[in-house]
C-alpha cells in the first residue's frame, strides 16, 4: 500500500541530484574549516540572504538556541508567541542552556504585532526579569503557516531596535514565505539581528540548518556550535545536499502551497470538518475534527491504517503538511481517504 506521508516538510527524501552531488562532494575537516564544499554553502547562503556571513548547523533547533544564547545573558526574558516553535519543540533549551525564560503572548493567528509586544517590554526595574530578546516566526508552524507580511515584521523591527531589543528570525520555513509574498529572502528578513532558516523541510536536504548574520555573530555562533557538540568533520557530504536545496528548490514551492489550498478546500466539504481554506497561506494545514466524534489519535490511527500519515497537534486538530513527497493526486487521493473516514 503506498503511504502519502502529510506529518510533516521534514520527511522529505532527497533528490536523485542531490544524491548525486553528496557521492561527488569535495570535502575536509570543517573544525578546521577546510571543508570546501561547506565554506561555499556558506558563502551562498550569505549572499542570497545579503549578509556578511553564515554558518552551517545540523539542525535548526541548534541555530535558534545559539542565537538565543548569544542575543541574551541568563535571567532576561524573551518575548514569543505561545504557540512558537523555539518555545513549544525544542525541549526547553532556552532555560536550559541559555538561562532565559519565555514572555509568552498569545494571538489569534500566530502574528505578533508592535503593540502586543510593547505591552509584554519589562520596565528597566532592578527587581524584574529584563526583556533581552524578541523572537518572531516566519511562517509560523502551529498557526497554520501562517505568514508575516515584510510591513509587519518591519515595523517590529525596527521599533525593537530604537529600544536597543535584538531580533531574532526562526525562519525554517521562511522562504515559503517568500514565496508567498513575492519577496526575495534578504529583502524579508534584512532587520533581523539574526535568522535561521532550515534546508531540511520543504527545501528537501536530508540535514541541515543555516544561521545568518554578521561575521562577527557568525564567528561567535561558530564557536557555540562547537561548544553544543556542533563541531562537523567531513559534513560536505551533507552541504552539498544543501547547496541543492539552497539553489533550486525554492522555486518550486509555489506547488506545496497549491497542494495545500487543495487540501484545505477539499475538507471544508466534508461535514463535520472546520477549516477555512482562505486561511492557508503556505504548505501548512490546521482542522478542526471535533464534531466527528473523534480525537486526533483515534483519527490518525485510522488514517494510517488507510496509508494517509497526519498528526494531530492537540485532542481536536490535525495538522497536516505538503512537500516535495507529496503529490497533487496524493491530496486527492487523502482527501478521499478522509471522507471515507466520516462518512462511514
Amino acid at each position: 500500500m503506498l503511504t502519502i506521508d502529510l506529518r510533516s516538510d521534514t520527511v522529505t527524501k532527497p533528490t536523485a541530484k542531490m544524491r548525486e552531488a553528496m557521492s561527488k562532494a569535495e570535502v575536509g575537516d570543517d573544525v578546521y574549516l577546510e571543508d570546501p564544499t561547506v565554506n561555499y554553502l556558506e558563502k551562498r547562503a550569505a549572499e542570497i540572504f545579503e549578509r556578511e556571513a553564515a554558518l552551517f548547523v545540523p539542525t535548526g533547533s541548534m541555530g535558534n538556541l545559539i542565537c538565543v544564547k548569544l542575543h541574551t545573558q541568563p535571567g532576561q526574558e524573551i518575548i514569543i508567541e505561545s504557540r512558537g516553535h523555539i518555545l513549544n519543540y525544542e525541549v526547553s533549551s532556552m532555560s536550559m542552556v541559555a538561562g532565559v525564560m519565555p514572555r509568552a503572548i498569545p494571538t489569534s493567528n500566530g502574528l505578533l504585532e508592535w503593540s502586543q509586544i510593547e505591552a509584554a517590554i519589562r520596565p528597566p526595574i532592578y527587581y524584574c526579569s529584563q526583556t533581552g530578546l524578541i523572537c518572531l516566526e516566519n511562517t509560523h508552524n502551529m498557526a497554520g503557516g501562517a505568514v508575516m507580511s515584510k510591513a509587519q515584521t518591519y515595523e517590529i523591527c525596527l521599533q525593537a531596535r530604537e529600544r536597543k531589543i535584538p531580533i531574532h528570525l526562526d525562519g525554517a520555513r521562511v522562504f515559503n514565505a517568500a514565496t508567498v509574498l513575492g519577496e526575495s529572502v534578504a529583502e524579508l528578513t534584512r532587520h533581523f539581528d539574526s535568522v535561521m532558516f532550515c534546508l531540511s523541510k520543504g527545501l528537501g536536504a536530508p540535514v541541515g540548518s543555516m544561521i545568518v548574520g554578521s561575521r562577527t555573530f557568525i564567528e561567535q555562533a561558530r564557536i557555540l556550535r562547537k561548544l553544543l557538540g556542533g563541531g562537523m568533520r567531513q559534513v560536505g557530504v551533507l552541504a552539498a545536499a544543501g547547496l541543492i536545496a539552497l539553489e533550486e528548490m525554492p522555486s518550486r514551492l509555489g506547488e506545496d502551497h497549491a497542494n495545500a489550498k487543495l487540501l484545505a478546500t477539499g475538507l471544508a466539504e466534508i461535514d463535520n470538518i472546520k477549516i477555512d481554506p482562505e486561511s492557508v497561506q503556505s504548505n501548512i494545514l490546521v482542522f478542526d475534527i471535533s464534531k466527528t466524534g473523534q480525537n486526533t489519535s483515534q483519527f490518525s490511527s485510522k488514517l494510517k491504517e488507510k496509508g494517509v500519515l497526519a498528526n494531530g497537534i492537540n485532542p481536536t486538530q490535525m495538522r497536516m503538511v505538503t512537500h516535495y513527497d507529496v503529490t497533487k493526486e496524493d491530496c486527492q487521493t487523502a482527501l478521499k481517504v478522509i471522507k471515507g473516514l466520516i462518512v462511514n
